[in-house]
């Protein structure tokens, strides 16, 4: 269960910031597939912030998730989208070195049916946001 597109990687540039395309839906209503994202990879992360990092048994596979808590060495990691699944509590603490940044910036494209002057209004106001933390993440946690 993919989250981010495969072309998705690290940019190797002077600056610590990339792209990234969201796919699947574990972390809807945060974010949907097709929301592009603008990732601060290398930044310091913290409880309920949103992070890519790669998937703990198929590395190659970048996915998006929340940071819940620190636990040990780790990340436990959890879907906003708690009915996707794909996160810490299939496959447990993902090692600090396994998460490669923070999401700063969410984009969301234009649907093709967005044609009506109030649909269009509504997709400016909304097209560009600030992913920010959720500090209720570790409340979720110890609720499941």
């Amino acid at each position: 269960m993919p989250e981010l597109s495969q072309e998705t990687g690290r940019a190797r540039g002077p600056l610590p910031f990339g792209p990234a395309e969201v796919t699947g839906p574990s972390m809807v209503p945060t974010l949907h597939h097709g929301d592009l994202l603008l990732v601060h990879w290398g930044a310091r992360v913290r409880p309920g912030d949103v992070v890519v990092l790669r998937h703990p048994f198929q590395q190659d596979l970048l996915v998006v998730k929340r940071a819940a808590e620190r636990r040990g060495a780790g990340w436990w990691v959890l879907g906003d989208n708690a009915f996707a699944g794909g996160d810490s509590t299939d496959y447990g603490t993902v090692p600090e070195d396994l998460v490669l940044g923070r999401v700063r910036f969410r984009y969301r494209p234009r649907r093709p049916g967005q044609r009506s002057p109030l649909a269009v209004a509504r997709w400016a106001v909304s097209a560009l946001r600030p992913v920010l933390s959720d500090r209720s993440a570790s409340r979720r946690l110890r609720a499941r």
